[in-house]
């Protein structure tokens, strides 16, 4: 069964082909598009000001080829120039319309009838609201509202082909006219647009098996011949299997295409998976491929670095003495004119206590007081005023407002309440609920005499105790702290003979101070300078070791190096000896593999022209021998037949006695010749038997009577005796075999000799 398909074709996005679906001043110049009210007006109204087509890139020179975001190479700036002109009317169009038809025109001129079902082709234009009445119009009658047409006729222009934008057809209704044929075309009722039309191969198909079945129903017999009952149930069996063996034929090319559609499918999907696997091996691969060449990169720096300090580290390998340039170590910020290192021996903060400020104001107490003193009354009493809020005559804010409006919508509340209940006098009586009375209060027993006082006395011991305990918490704090005790009186001391005497003490302890401190600095003056001397010479000392030291560190490392590129050296000279070594003996190995193979090769060649050659020549041999023997087998028959013919007795019995002659005299001989070369044969086996049997005989026991009897034959000697009669038995088959071939050719001899005679 065919099938036909009607597949529906959507227009990709529009937006891929570079235009978007509406201009920006559509809602001015376009007579088909319109907006629900006077809001989308404004918005459209809105987005064509700030469309980006009116704005413009203006270069910058300055730096119109810069890269920087901070330094842009242009400006974007909005046109001044309006692109629609003045004359253009910018107001909401349904108004203006609605007003032009309803002044101009009548409504019931221009009015359509619409009958029919294609309803489809009616634009319907947008509900409009009515038109306010005009305040400043002279007309009479100006608030009346004016008729507007519920519909009307619009020409459309489209970018599309009719087939294009065609919509299913319109099928009327039918009536079948009683008493007529319904026509064929009627049969095809149930197919519509999409579903069987148009019409494919399937439906002709269809068509074609509905006008044959249909003749086959007229040559059906009638229901009422009873003699054409069995006919015509005949011919409905068969149809029905007609119909199916049709059917199962649907169902099979069904299946077939659905199957057909499902390995389509999985292809797909199989395409769509290899196709994002692909894509994930390739991200994987590139992402690798990234961090391959970042890791390279790193390297490459890396190596950088540490060649160029291995070239500043051994740019002075023999430690030769160099003059100091003073360009370069003034050009240097780092170097020690700028930044002295203090393992040389300088200090630059050595004498850092000559910028201290001291002076008796910060030092003494009376000081502080006298500055203190000294100071304004605004430094020690600070004043600090409210802040006013500011009242701004102009701009207020929300949050401001809608307190202030808040507060006086309270104050209004306010004032109204109490207007209301000055006004308000009493209309009704009402009720006075009294108050629920309250409970009465709980009372407690009496204490028993005594208890009182008793918790009185306890609760005061309690209080000794905690005081007791404070006070002796206080006085430990007091010892813990009696140097602090003592320097805030001496500092803080009230009596003047007190103060004296502290301002002594401390005059002394300054003094003493100054007399140290100036013994000191003379001591560390003194230290300084022995320092610097012995400083200096230690760091020439120090600096020659580490010279010298270094060059013995950098001589060994080169030692080292030289010896491990001479070990290396040997390696290698080893690695190839032995490559070289391995690989003359394996191209050895392969020449005589080689002449080997070439050796087989040439012999195999040899023996099989060897054997072609032996296998003719036996042939040829065999064939001229055949034929000899049938030439000389025709001339002996034809001698034959011919002495047949002419011989008599006598010559027949001749014939019979040379035949004895030639079979019987050479039997005998060859008997004779057999027993003599057995003689001859049995004389040598003799010898080696009396020789074995001589030596067994000796070593043979005497009788177990006998004074020297020994003890029978060893496993040994046995298998010994056993062993020499097998090469005996062996011999003997050898010699006797020797002496049948002898005979054998003698016999082959004397046959030849007969023959060539």
């Amino acid at each position: 069964m065919s099938l036909s398909v009607t597949r529906t074709f959507n227009k990709q996005n529009e937006t891929n082909k570079g235009f978007t679906q509406q201009r920006v001043h559509d809602y001015l110049y376009d007579p088909v598009y319109t907006v629900s009210g006077e809001t989308d007006h404004a918005r459209a109204s809105f987005k064509a000001h700030a469309s980006v087509d009116r704005v413009r890139k203006v270069p910058e020179y300055g730096s119109m080829f810069s890269h920087l975001p901070h330094h842009p190479r242009y400006a974007l700036r909005l046109d001044t120039t309006d692109p629609v002109p003045t004359f253009i009317d910018r107001r909401l169009r349904g108004y203006t319309e609605q007003h032009t038809h309803s002044c101009c025109q009548s409504p019931l001129k221009n009015a359509v009838n619409i009958l029919g079902t294609p309803l489809f082709s009616i634009t319907l234009s947008p509900f409009l609201p009515p038109l306010r009445a005009n305040p400043y119009s002279t007309v009479e009658g100006g608030n009346e509202q004016l008729p507007t047409p519920f519909q009307r006729t619009m020409g459309v222009q489209t970018d599309y082909r009719d087939s294009e934008a065609q919509t299913d057809p319109y099928t009327p209704e039918y009536v079948v006219r009683p008493g007529t044929t319904p026509p064929e075309l009627l049969t095809l009722a149930t197919l519509t647009w999409g579903r069987g039309l148009p019409a494919g191969l399937a439906e002709v198909e269809m068509i074609e098996r509905t006008r044959v079945k249909r003749a086959w129903e007229a040559t059906l017999p009638p229901m009422d011949d009873l003699s054409q009952l069995d006919k015509r149930k005949r011919m409905m069996d068969e149809m029905e299997r007609k119909e199916w063996a049709f059917r199962e034929d649907e169902i099979q090319k069904l299946q077939e295409a659905r199957l057909a559609l499902l390995m389509g499918l999985l292809r797909q999907r199989e395409e769509v998976q290899q196709g994002a696997t692909v894509d994930r091996l390739d991200l994987k691969y590139s992402q690798h491929q990234r961090d391959k060449e970042s890791k390279l990169s790193k390297i490459r720096n890396d190596y950088i670095i540490s060649m160029r300090k291995l070239t500043a580290k051994r740019k002075n390998v023999e430690g030769k003495l160099k003059r100091r340039d003073i360009i370069k170590d003034y050009s240097n910020y780092s170097s020690q004119t700028y930044a002295p290192l203090s393992r040389i021996g300088l200090f630059p903060d050595r004498h850092s206590q000559r910028n201290m400020v001291k002076s008796r104001y910060l030092d003494t107490y009376e000081g502080l007081l006298e500055l203190e003193a000294g100071l304004p009354v605004s430094v020690t009493e600070p004043c600090i005023k409210a802040p006013v809020p500011k009242v701004s005559k102009g701009f207020v804010k929300r949050s401001a407002r809608r307190e202030i409006e808040l507060m006086k919508t309270h104050q209004a509340l306010k004032e109204e309440k109490t207007r209301v209940e000055e006004k308000k006098t009493l209309r009704f009586l009402f009720k006075t609920e009294k108050s629920v009375p309250r409970p009465q209060t709980p009372v407690v027993d009496e204490p028993p005499e005594g208890d009182e006082e008793r918790e009185l006395a306890v609760i005061c011991l309690q209080k000794l105790l905690r005081g007791r305990s404070i006070q002796n918490q206080m006085f430990e704090g007091k010892e813990k702290r009696l140097e602090l005790i003592q320097e805030l009186r001496t500092t803080h001391a009230l009596q003047r003979e007190v103060q004296e005497l502290q301002r002594a003490d401390t005059q002394l302890t300054l003094a003493l101070q100054r007399q140290r401190e100036q013994h000191t600095h003379k001591a560390s003056l003194v230290e300084g300078y022995q320092a610097g001397v012995a400083g200096a010479e230690l760091v020439d000392m120090l600096d020659f070791l580490s010279k010298e030291l270094i060059r013995l560190q950098e001589e060994r490392r080169i030692h080292a190096f030289t010896l491990l590129a001479e070990r290396d050296r040997r390696l290698r000279e080893a690695e190839e000896s032995g490559r070289r070594q391995m690989e003359e003996r394996r191209r050895r190995e392969e020449d005589e593999i080689f002449k080997q193979v070439m050796r087989v090769h040439q012999e195999t060649v040899d023996l099989y022209l060897e054997d072609i050659i032996l296998g003719t020549l036996d042939q040829t041999a065999d064939q001229q021998a055949r034929q000899e023997i049938r030439r000389v087998a025709e001339n002996v028959n034809n001698i034959a037949y011919a002495m047949e013919e002419t011989r008599s007795s006598l010559q027949s019995e001749e014939i019979v006695a040379e035949l004895v002659y030639s079979f019987l005299i050479p039997e005998v001989q060859k008997i004779n010749v057999r027993d003599r070369v057995r003689q001859s044969q049995r004389r040598h086996l003799q010898a080696a038997h009396q020789i074995i049997h001589g030596g067994e005989e000796s070593s043979v026991a005497p009788p177990p009577g006998s004074p020297g009897a020994q003890r029978p034959p060893s496993p040994s000697d046995r298998a010994s005796s056993q062993l020499l009669e097998e090469m005996l038995t062996h011999v003997e088959q050898e010699l006797e075999g020797a002496g049948r071939g002898e005979e054998e050719r003698r016999e082959a001899g004397e046959a030849q000799q007969k023959r060539t005679s």
